[in-house]
């Protein structure tokens, strides 16, 4: 039996995705072997890798002054990549919103002058800091956000006014809501939440911005030599690359991103309205800054909150466990999970409210 599986990353994938690539496995194409089996020199591998990529050109409108990368490492090891191939005259800004924003500036902070121009740190990262109150520094390389918090649930509604280019993790946000790439000198993301299973990790850098990397930057973390390479400077994750296509592809299908963003945003409401309307469970999240694809809630006890994640796992709502940086518990609502897993949720939500007074 398939469950409801809100876990933050790897996360659920859409149904009819795993499905096709089932059909898929031992033979991808007529080609008589298994994606996960065939070179990525082949002219079968290099149309899945291309179509990917136009993909997501197509709905997220990138236009050719970016490259469109698939690389491996996960958003981490784009903590150092970022650094190596931007930090040009040596500072850059970081906007610190939670964990992986911290150690994105920490890793930076190796290569040179990484400041930590706001922080939502005082209260626990339940906000985001003001846009309009950051001062940013003259001259630096470029400004760093996380535009979505995986985990303490809140996310960017305003982007920062900056000379320097701006560069986001959208690892847990990428393709959820529309977002105008112009705004951005690069983009990355981990797939392993919103596009395809753990492995491969999407770049999308302005190309102006490339190959001005530090000398001493490993050959892999290049983003020019991956771009001059279309992603095959080595071997990619190729089956991770495949699933994303087949998502991408699925993504089109219901209308593009656009129409995902309504989906997200009819998912919320029905948890935070349920929530905000319970006497036990509660979002500690300024309401403003919520983000739309996890969301952490506790009950105030912790003997409680361990009780509702066993009976929910219990009913076939799992992963629900908040990280150990928050507790309590977390819904992760990615673009894969359907409508129904969020209600479900709810129902059960009430149930235990009712039983658990």
């Amino acid at each position: 039996m398939r469950v409801y599986n809100f876990a933050a990353g790897p996360s659920t994938l859409p149904l009819d995705v795993l499905e096709e690539a089932q059909r898929d496995f031992l033979d991808y194409n007529g080609t008589g072997m298994s994606i996960t089996e065939m070179s990525h020199r082949s002219k079968a591998f290099m149309a899945v890798n291309e179509e990917a990529q136009a993909l997501l050109r197509e709905l997220m409108n990138i236009s050719e002054e970016y490259a469109v990368l698939f690389v491996q490492g996960g958003a981490t090891q784009q903590f150092a990549a970022v650094p190596l191939n931007l930090m040009v005259s040596g500072k850059a800004d970081y906007i610190v919103t939670g964990n992986f924003a911290g150690k994105a500036q920490e890793e930076a902070a190796k290569y040179g002058d990484a400041a930590i121009v706001a922080s939502s740190k005082d209260k626990n990262f339940t906000y985001i800091p003001d846009m309009k109150t950051v001062k940013f520094r003259e001259n630096a390389d470029y400004v760093h956000i996380t535009t979505n918090n995986t985990i303490f649930g809140t996310r960017y509604t305003t982007l920062p006014e900056t000379d320097a280019p701006l560069v986001a993790d959208m690892s847990s946000n990428i393709l959820s809501e529309v977002v105008d790439v112009n705004r951005f000198g690069l983009i990355y993301a981990g797939a392993q939440k919103n596009i395809a299973p753990a492995g491969v990790t999407i770049v999308i850098a302005k190309r102006s911005l490339l190959g001005k990397h530090k000398a001493f930057c490993p050959i892999m973390l290049r983003y020019d030599i991956q771009d001059k390479n279309n992603s095959l400077y080595n071997t990619p994750p190729c089956f991770a690359i495949y699933m994303a296509m087949l998502v991408l592809r699925r993504l089109k299908k219901l209308g593009g991103v656009k129409a995902m963003q309504e989906v997200n945003e009819y998912k919320a409401k029905i948890l935070y309205d349920f929530i905000d309307s319970s006497a036990l469970f509660q979002n500690n999240v300024n309401k403003a800054d919520r983000s739309l694809m996890n969301v952490p809630f506790v009950t105030g006890s912790e003997e409680l909150d361990a009780k509702f994640v066993k009976e929910a796992t219990e009913n076939g709502l799992v992963s629900l466990k908040g990280h150990r940086l928050v507790g309590g518990m977390r819904a992760s609502i990615y673009n894969a999970m359907p409508v129904e897993g969020v209600k479900t949720l709810v129902a059960f939500m009430k149930k235990f409210e009712l039983e658990n007074k």
